[in-house]
């Protein structure tokens, strides 16, 4: 059995599983937001049963639309809050960050342990190990009633990374070109686990935005393995890590992937750093060692979006927040922000928007028309900088460009 096999049957009370077999398995932690939540909780109190199978281990966050945009967004945070307060559950609220990075932070499972979560990104867990799975609301509502989930043993493909990367390149240029030779529904029902020495200059961090928009593949589980090989997989693919350069998925799809240098004449109206993808303080800290020596481009809205308070907090400690604001950029509460099309941000026909989100399908982040391009931290700032879209090592640190 592989990496992902073996816990699956571990969680199953099995010795042994095998691809297309139908197994239960025993969860370590259910988490869902203030989008997916209600309609969980809706369906949890339909089943009949006054208690979640553990309190400890069921977690509500608000997150994707705080502070509220509507009246609609605020009613569904009552609901969350609601439900915490009958069955003990934890809730993260106020702007405490992307149920992704909290989880990360505050619920950090070991390698290997199961995380059900109602939020086609549950798989960012994956870059700590976590067999993480993305679930409805009604196998989410089942899971908090039982502490189990049923599923079917997917096939399992492996990308045998070797190599290292280069400079200003990084996990998500990595990532968007995974998906760029999967395609969105290339891994669709399966499995991705990495693997390779190659991992190891991989930094958690960076990891975790891989398995991030593992999604973006259609696989419903994305995880690194520190095995040098898997075995018994369907499929192994070798991916270099010498030969990934700077990209950005450009609009419509994740997956129509070019090289940023082939898009050096794109104009640009807003970028967008953070969220559950590129969020965290290595992230962060590419855009402030380039607003240490630039500003803003005057007609460019520069969004810095905490993936957490930790996250925040970081920022504040280490100062970046003044070198930010004072270059021009605006930092927004820990949240989803604009990636999921609510509110923060949103787009018109008129903009050009280069994110470090994860999907850049129509009408994401606002108008259907709005175009938007998914980058790495380093070529959203130097990107900001400019005006147009910009690789990453264009612009040099005394405030010049090379």
């Amino acid at each position: 059995m592989n990496f992902i096999e073996k816990y699956l049957a571990k969680a199953a009370g099995l010795e042994i599983v095998m691809t297309g077999q139908e197994i239960r398995c025993k969860v370590d932690l259910v988490a869902a937001h203030d989008v997916t939540g209600p309609m969980a909780i809706q369906q949890f109190e339909q089943i009949g049963i006054d208690h979640v199978f553990d309190p400890h281990k069921v977690v509500m966050v608000i997150d994707h639309i705080f502070p509220a945009a509507t009246v609609q967004a605020k009613t569904m945070h009552w609901i969350l809050k609601d439900f915490a307060q009958k069955y003990g559950v934890t809730l993260y609220d106020k702007g405490q960050g992307v149920i992704h990075q909290v989880l990360s932070e505050s619920h950090r499972l070991q390698p290997g342990q199961i995380l059900v979560g109602a939020d086609s990104h549950t798989c960012t867990a994956g870059g700590y190990g976590v067999i993480a799975i993305p679930v409805g609301s009604t196998e989410l509502a089942a899971a908090m009633a039982t502490g189990t989930i049923d599923l079917e043993v997917p096939l399992v493909v492996e990308v045998h990374m070797t190599g290292q990367i280069k400079p200003y390149v990084s996990g998500k240029d990595i990532v968007l070109t995974l998906i760029k030779r999967f395609g969105v529904d290339g891994l669709t029902d399966k499995a991705v686990v990495f693997t390779g020495q190659g991992i190891a200059g991989i930094s958690v961090q960076e990891r975790m935005t891989i398995c991030n928009m593992g999604i973006e593949m259609g696989a419903m589980i994305a995880c690194f393995s520190d095995e040098a090989k898997a075995n018994s997989v369907a499929e192994s693919i070798e991916l270099s890590l010498n030969e990934i350069v700077a990209v950005a998925a450009c609009p419509h799809s994740p997956a129509n992937v070019r090289p940023v240098a082939e898009l050096s004449d794109v104009v640009v109206t807003q970028v967008v750093v953070g969220s559950c993808t590129n969020g965290r303080l290595n992230d962060v800290e590419k855009v402030v060692n380039v607003l240490r020596h630039h500003k803003v481009h005057p007609d460019v809205n520069l969004l810095i979006i905490p993936a957490s308070r930790h996250v925040l907090d970081g920022m504040e400690e280490a100062g970046w927040c003044r070198i930010l604001r004072d270059a021009g950029a605006v930092i927004t509460n820990p949240g989803c922000g604009p990636c999921f099309g609510a509110h923060q941000g949103l787009g018109t026909e008129r903009d050009v928007i280069v994110s470090t989100t994860n999907r850049n399908f129509p009408g994401r982040m606002g108008h259907r028309a709005a175009n938007i391009y998914l980058t790495s931290p380093a070529t959203a700032a130097e990107t900001a900088v400019r005006g147009k879209i910009t690789s990453p090592g264009t612009l040099s640190l005394g405030g010049d460009l090379k």
